[in-house]
C-alpha cells in the first residue's frame, strides 16, 4: 500500500483511534500520529518506522505485522489480547512531531493522563524521551524505568522508533520494550535477538 504526497496531507490534523482492550497491561505511547497512522488508522504506521519490527523482535508480538499495509482485525485482537494499548501524547496528526507546540504537548499530556487513570495499566511506555520532557515538564528526564509514577502506573521512557531518529536500532528499542512488557505481566514470546 502506498500513498501520494497529496493523499497524506489530506489526513493532516486527523485523528487516530486508540488500541485498547478490557484489561490492560502495558500502554506505549507515541507523540503523535504521522500522516501515514492517520491514513491507515493504524499506531506508528510509516514504513520505515521500526516499532513493530522491535516488537517482534522483543517477542511481544508473534508474527511481523505489516505496519505500512494497516493492521488486519487480528493484529488488533493479537495485541489487545497480550493485555497491549496504543495511544499518543498528541492526538492530532501532523507530517512530523516537531510541528506540535510545547502547548499541544503540555494540553496533550494532561488528556492523555486522563485517559490512562480509566484504563488503569501497570505500566506506561512513552516512545520519544524530548516529547515527554516538554509534555511534562521535566527536562532532565532521562531513557529507562522512571522512579516517577504516571496515572499511577510505572513510567518508562523509550526511544523514538521513527525512522528519523539515529539515536537508536531495532535491537536497541526491543530491549526497551521487552523490559516494559516483562514488568507489566504482559505474555511474552522468547525474545528474537
Amino acid at each position: 500500500m502506498g500513498f501520494t504526497r497529496e493523499q497524506l496531507e489530506s489526513f493532516r490534523d486527523a485523528t487516530v483511534d486508540d488500541l485498547v482492550g478490557d484489561d490492560v497491561r502495558l500502554v506505549i505511547v507515541g507523540i503523535n500520529p504521522g500522516l501515514w497512522t492517520a491514513a491507515t488508522n493504524t499506531h506508528f504506521a510509516h514504513p520505515g518506522n521500526r516499532f513493530y519490527p522491535a516488537l517482534h523482535l522483543a517477542g511481544i508480538t508473534t508474527h511481523q505485522i505489516d505496519q505500512a499495509a494497516g493492521f488486519t482485525p487480528e493484529d488488533r485482537e493479537h495485541l489487545v489480547g497480550r493485555g497491549v494499548a496504543i495511544t499518543n501524547i498528541c492526538p492530532r496528526a501532523t507530517a512530523r512531531a516537531d510541528e506540535l507546540s510545547r502547548r499541544e504537548l503540555r494540553e496533550g499530556a494532561q488528556q492523555l493522563v486522563d485517559r490512562l487513570e480509566s484504563w488503569q495499566p501497570q505500566v506506561i511506555a512513552i516512545a520519544g524521551i524530548t516529547a515527554y520532557r516538554q509534555a511534562f515538564g521535566r527536562p532532565s528526564a532521562a531513557k529507562g524505568r522512571q522512579e516517577v509514577r504516571l496515572a499511577g502506573a510505572r513510567l518508562w521512557l523509550c526511544g523514538n522508533p521513527s525512522g528519523l531518529n539515529a539515536h537508536e536500532t531495532v535491537e536497541t528499542l526491543a530491549r526497551q520494550y521487552r523490559a516494559a512488557a516483562e514488568e507489566a505481566g504482559v505474555t511474552l514470546d522468547a525474545p528474537r535477538w
